[in-house]
This record gives C-alpha cells, sequence and structure tokens, in this order.
C-alpha cells in the first residue's frame, strides 16, 4: 500500500512523534493538516513523523509497527481511529496522543482535548500524560464506550451510511427508534447477577458516547471499575428530554437508566448479534465478557483528570 510519509529531522535529544492520520474520519478532508502539524507541534521537543492510514485496520498496522521506534503516537481521527492505535499501544510505553476529528470524540471531550486543530495540536506539545484505564468485550479493546441493544444496532447502520456527522446519526436513531425492542439479558458483575430487560447496554470507561452526551456523568477512566448503563425502553416523545438529560449530566435522575459498577461484567442474551466498540460495529455471541484493565494506557490530555 503507498503510504504519504512527510519527515522532519533535527538536532539533539527530543522525543520520536509519529501522526497518523485516517484521511476519512468525520467526513472531513485533511489535506492541511500536515502542514499544520509541522506549523504547530514544538520543533524543540520533537522529531516529527506523519503518516496517512489507508483502510481499515491500516493505523492498528502502522502503531503496531511503530512500537519501540516511537515515543508517542497521534490518532489524527474519531474515535474508532483512536481505538485502532491505541489497542496496538496498551501496556507499552508509547504515549497517545489525539487530534479530533470524528463524529463524536467521546474520548478525546472526556480527556480536555480541544476540538480545534491548533489547540490540539498545542495540548500534545504540552504534553501533560496520565495513565488511564483500558477495558475488553470478549477480547477485544475499547477506550470509551461499547454497547449492546439499540446503540450497536444503530452503529452498524450508520456505518453503512456514506454522509457521517451527528445530524446523520440523530436521523438514523429517529428512524430506527420505534422498530427496535428492548431485550433480556442475564448480567453478572463481580459474581452478582442481575436480570435485566434492557433497550441498550452501555458498558462505560469514560463518561459520554461523544458530543457531550453523557450517559454515566460519575464515570471515572482512573477508578479501575466499569460502568454498566441500563437503558429502558422509554416512549418516543421523550426522546428528546432523554438527550437533553445526558447534555446536562442529569441522566441518572430518571426511571429508565440505572447504572452499576464492577471490575468484570459477564452478559447473556438470547442470541448473538450487534455490537459496538468506541463507536465501530462488531457482531459478537450471546455471551459476553468485559473485563477492566487498570492503568494500562497512557495518554495526552488537555487537562488533569
Amino acid at each position: 500500500m503507498a503510504l504519504q510519509y512527510f519527515l522532519l529531522f533535527t538536532i539533539g535529544l527530543k522525543k520520536k512523534i509519529l501522526f497518523i492520520i485516517n484521511p476519512i474520519s468525520g467526513g472531513k478532508r485533511k489535506d492541511q493538516v500536515p502542514e499544520l502539524i509541522q506549523r504547530y507541534i514544538d520543533h524543540e521537543k520533537f522529531y516529527i513523523s506523519i503518516v496517512f492510514s489507508d483502510g481499515v485496520s491500516h493505523a492498528h498496522l502502522i502503531s503496531k509497527e511503530a512500537v519501540g521506534h516511537y515515543d508517542i503516537i497521534v490518532a489524527v481521527g474519531g474515535d474508532g481511529t483512536v481505538n485502532e492505535i491505541a489497542s496496538a499501544i496498551k501496556g507499552t510505553k508509547v504515549v497517545l496522543g489525539i487530534v479530533p476529528f470524528g463524529s463524536g470524540n467521546g474520548l478525546s471531550r472526556f480527556l480536555g482535548i480541544p476540538l480545534n486543530l491548533k489547540n490540539a495540536l498545542q495540548t500534545i506539545s504540552n504534553g501533560h500524560v496520565e495513565l488511564i484505564d483500558t477495558a475488553t468485550l470478549n477480547g477485544m479493546p475499547f477506550f470509551n464506550m461499547a454497547g449492546l441493544g439499540f446503540d450497536a444496532h444503530i452503529s452498524e447502520v450508520f456505518s453503512g451510511d456514506k454522509n457521517r456527522g451527528l445530524i446523520n446519526y440523530i436521523k438514523s436513531s429517529i428512524r430506527e427508534f420505534n422498530n427496535y425492542n428492548q431485550q433480556a439479558y442475564t448480567i453478572t458483575i463481580d459474581e452478582v447477577t442481575h436480570h435485566k430487560e434492557a433497550f441498550m447496554l452501555s458498558f462505560a470507561n469514560s463518561s459520554q458516547y461523544g458530543n457531550n452526551a453523557h450517559i454515566s456523568p460519575r464515570a471515572s477512566i482512573q477508578d479501575g471499575l466499569i460502568d454498566v448503563c441500563i437503558i429502558r425502553k422509554f416512549p418516543f416523545w421523550r426522546l428528546l428530554e432523554m438527550g437533553l438529560r445526558m447534555l446536562f449530566k442529569a441522566s441518572e435522575s430518571t426511571k429508565y437508566v440505572e447504572i452499576l459498577r464492577g471490575k468484570k461484567v459477564l452478559v447473556q442474551r438470547n442470541k448473538p448479534g450487534s455490537a459496538h466498540l468506541d463507536g465501530e460495529p462488531r457482531i459478537v455471541n450471546e455471551a459476553i465478557v468485559i473485563e477492566i484493565e487498570p492503568s494500562s494506557l497512557r495518554v495526552i490530555t488537555g487537562k488533569k483528570l
């Protein structure tokens, strides 16, 4: 596969930083991003390399090969791009950086990383690093949010939509809402079993899906726990209300949302079906295992967590 590389080599003891740009994330062109990286990243601190990814899982492959050669790898894209890169470097000394360019940018918003490109690059130059938890669903890593039920169904529908973005995500959700029924789940959290009917189950490492929609406002990415958010089917006419509750961090104040927490979660449902990991759809079997991996990823943040 042809790759586009932009390299800058200077003199001195500097950190090696690799930017991996997803050219299609968020439906936004990124032709000018390499020039802006060279302009706003501090050349006194870094040797800079830049590469464009070239398809599904390519960012993951590049990152795996880069471990041991770079100090920092930066995901220029959305939560899916972050997932590809972070899953390759978690558990290593390599630091993750994020320049948000996705539809929701859930993890970067939670970490206080600016959506403005210049400010995001300056955040990387400032280099405030923290250790955060990561998680897996049936062995597959996720870093912000995973889910079963309606949001997984929408992720699957949305993945085939050429027109990405918040507005089209909302349109897909409204179109599918009345046709999707809640399901029965047996949920075991740290050996305590619950039988629940749910419209969707969200497994929150951070507090939000993206676009500042906080499903688990008290979630911590450093507490060694996963938040299990059980969302029951609510009337369609309350859809706007539920959206506003999430925007104002009040999701737990409604009878339709219940949040439990634990280190290991076992979920049993009636049949295989959709799941999502950081917004990317997967098909998984009827038995699901979610596990937290405490303090397993170094990441540059825009604030002290």
